[in-house]
């Protein structure tokens, strides 16, 4: 089997020798996975791949000592090894919500562990959320260019069989209606779609006619399915619809029949032809056809289409989604942000870079607008059991401050608000309790989500950037230890 909790780095391991042979590795560590910038100017991203951590964690120690000899040889590693061989992750981890919409900076993971527990789960753990998250944000852009369907089904396109499952999944957490993934339908338990491509209709032979003949086929041996015609394999308006609509009318297909049918086009100009081919199948009685529209689609040219008023009722995307073909590398990083109970920050050389120490918990306030309902207002992580984070949780008037803008601020009165935690603890004492959810029920609740943050805030060009701070007490405290750095650097010698 292969163990994914070992898809790593070598130099995990190299640290973890020292953590181990120094005394250092039950020391108890605090780190957070989180991201700086999401992708595409987009001013946040959705959380899929939580799952898969947990599975991951928990296939932590399944490996005999001879698998670590392979990359860790020598007399000297031989005790170290034997310790990795059954060492089992007995922390704590806390995860937001597969479907949640995550800020930048923000702890989409927490795990509280002995250290090298911990680190060892780094790079693993980026592995799965950075794919799933650059899918999940990338496949919720393309599904608000739209108020129609829209289809994953970039398996072809994906980076490996694993990226196609797990990225048609988190696709459909984010909004896409279906995908064509049959690993991703039958694990998910969600279903997969599929119609036919070109080498279907040229196996009938290179001809009008063998086109006609293999869509009559394909009616007459997929009764009571979705029946989508192909018709651009020669000349969509020429013969392909033509044909299409003589197939149906043959074989009874018309709006009465309850499972569905259309028509696709995968090339030319979508538009046009999606505009004559509407008005051809409404000619012939056929208003009931749906028109699904491939080849290559993204966000921008879904946009563009319905601007020119194009006659489309389905999209489906492929590698735009599989391989989030414009922003391709997610940027989740691991960082640790306590040690010993003590916290602890990177400062590094650019500004971005510097991270929020100490153990941390995030709020989401809601406020009900007699005229907009429930909504979001602003995000604020504090300090776990600091002064905010107990006004918050006692349901009493706080204010938040911007990070970089001391004088913005925000008041909260008592018995207005509503307070979200953010991060639920998935596995305790190194036991998941994390609660099941199906992918239908994370799919509803992205979408759910996302209705309770304002159009201006959605939108995919220049959207308006949702208010996320952080508490006094966690400013402070980073303000502090960034004091004493920069003093110890400055009368630092050598």
């Amino acid at each position: 089997m292969f163990n994914y909790a070992y898809c790593s780095d070598k130099y995990q391991y190299t640290m973890g020798k020292s953590f181990y042979d120094s005394g250092m590795k039950d020391k108890k560590a605090v780190f957070n996975l989180f991201y700086r910038k999401a992708p595409e100017n987009n001013n946040w991203a959705v959380v899929s791949g939580t799952d898969e951590v947990v599975e991951m964690v928990s296939h932590l120690g399944n490996m005999d000592p001879d698998f670590f000899e392979r990359f860790l040889p020598g007399e000297e590693y031989a005790e170290y090894r034997g310790y990795l061989s059954s060492m089992k992750f007995t922390g704590n981890i806390y995860a937001m919500r597969e479907g949640e919409i995550a800020f930048p900076n923000q702890p989409i993971i927490i795990i509280e562990g002995p250290l090298i527990e911990a680190q060892v789960l780094e790079t693993p753990m980026l592995c799965i959320m950075n794919h799933q998250m650059a899918v999940a944000t990338k496949a919720s852009r393309v599904c608000r260019a739209t108020n129609r369907p829209v289809s994953e089904f970039g398996s072809r396109r994906a980076h490996g069989p694993w990226a196609a499952t797990y990225g048609a999944k988190a696709a459909v957490i984010a909004g896409c209606s279906t995908t064509s993934n049959i690993l991703a339908g039958t694990f998910f338990d969600y279903g997969s779609t599929g119609t036919m491509a070109h080498s279907y209709v040229t196996a009938f032979g290179s001809s009008v006619a063998g086109e006609y003949e293999a869509f009559d086929t394909y009616i007459k041996t997929h009764r009571n399915e979705p029946l989508i015609m192909l018709i651009d394999t020669y000349d969509t308006l020429k013969c392909g619809v033509l044909n299409a609509i003589k197939a149906f009318k043959n074989n009874g297909i018309d709006n009465s029949y309850k499972h569905g049918y259309g028509v696709r086009l995968d090339s030319g100009d979508l538009a046009y032809l999606s505009i004559e081919c509407r008005r051809i199948l409404d000619e012939n009685g056929l208003t009931g056809c749906k028109i699904f529209a491939t080849n290559s689609l993204d966000e921008y040219l879904i946009t563009d289409l319905e601007r020119q008023g194009a006659c489309i009722d389905s999209y489906g995307v492929g590698d735009a989604i599989a391989t989030s073909k414009a922003a391709p590398c997610f940027g989740n990083v691991y960082k640790l942000v306590e040690i010993d109970g003590e916290a602890v920050l990177k400062r590094s050389e650019d500004k971005i870079k510097l991270i929020n120490p100490g153990s941390q918990i995030t709020y989401r306030i809601m406020i009900n607008d007699p005229s907009k309902g429930e909504i979001f207002k602003v995000d604020v992580t504090c300090l776990r059991g600091d002064s905010l984070s107990k006004q918050i949780e006692a349901g009493e008037t706080f204010t938040v401050c911007d990070e970089y803008d001391r004088y913005k601020n925000k008041t909260f009165e008592a018995g207005t608000y509503t307070a979200l935690i953010m991060q639920h603890k998935v596995i305790e004492n190194g036991i998941c309790c994390a609660k099941k959810y199906t992918l239908q029920e994370k799919k509803a609740y992205c979408h759910d989500t996302l209705m309770h943050f304002s159009p201006s805030e959605r939108r995919l060009i220049n959207p308006h950037y949702y208010k996320v701070d952080i508490s006094d007490d966690l400013y402070n405290l980073k303000m502090s230890i960034i004091t004493k750095l920069v003093a110890e650097i400055r009368n630092f010698k050598g």
